[in-house]
């Protein structure tokens, strides 16, 4: 079975290199582009046409939920994989309409990911586990609900407030008696979850997202 060519766009770096890293050893799946611009997306796919787009939908230049549309309106073939912080069900819904296969949340592990991957490719619709959770309940109540708090550690909460109160890893690191590596690893892993670029991003997504006041 050949792997499956796959295409990441992400306006985060940090996110790009965490795929890579996880996929490094998978034979099952081949990262043939990757970017963080939509347009160089798009100018890749005049001339390349991978199996699988895993899609930001929280993009800069144009929101994933329209550009899985204009995608899709010039290459039919390509499978679109939504990929988001999000789990509110508008963008789900919507970005589903739009022709996309599936719908992931960055905390996603690599298990998730080559089963969604494996799915989408095999023509079948993936959803998320907590998203399907949220769809299932809503249309049983009738009311919205969200995920838009993205579940963390206690130690990831704590480390959330001392970056939040201006702290530098090492004053983190010795204020828990913890490893430099350790807090630079946890740090790493807030910024995937909650899809920042820096600090400042960091600290405005927590709380906008009610997870520090």
């Amino acid at each position: 079975m050949s792997s499956v060519k796959l295409a990441i766009i992400d306006d985060h770096q940090v996110v790009i290199n965490g795929m890579l890293a996880m996929f490094a050893d998978s034979a099952e799946v081949n990262i043939a582009f990757t970017t963080t611009s939509s347009q160089e997306l798009l100018q890749y796919l005049q001339h390349e046409q991978p199996d699988i787009i895993i899609l930001d939908i929280q993009m800069p230049e144009v929101n994933g939920v329209d550009l899985t549309k204009q995608i899709l309106k010039q290459h039919r073939q390509v499978k679109i994989i939504a990929f988001s912080s999000f789990a509110e069900s508008q963008y789900v819904k919507q970005v589903l309409r739009n022709g996309a296969s599936g719908y992931l949340l960055k905390n996603a592990n690599l298990a998730t990911l080559l089963k969604a991957i494996k799915a989408v490719n095999r023509g079948e619709e993936f959803i998320d586990e907590a998203i399907k959770n949220i769809l299932l309940q809503e249309s049983i109540t009738g009311q919205r609900r969200s995920l838009f708090e993205i579940p963390l550690t206690k130690r990831e909460k704590e480390i959330l407030k001392l970056i939040a109160e201006e702290n530098s890893n090492q004053e983190i690191a010795d204020k828990l008696f913890l490893s430099l590596r350790t807090v630079e690893t946890h740090r790493f892993n807030l910024t995937q979850k909650l899809g920042a670029k820096n600090t400042v991003s960091l600290v405005k997504e927590a709380i906008k997202r009610g997870l520090i006041d």
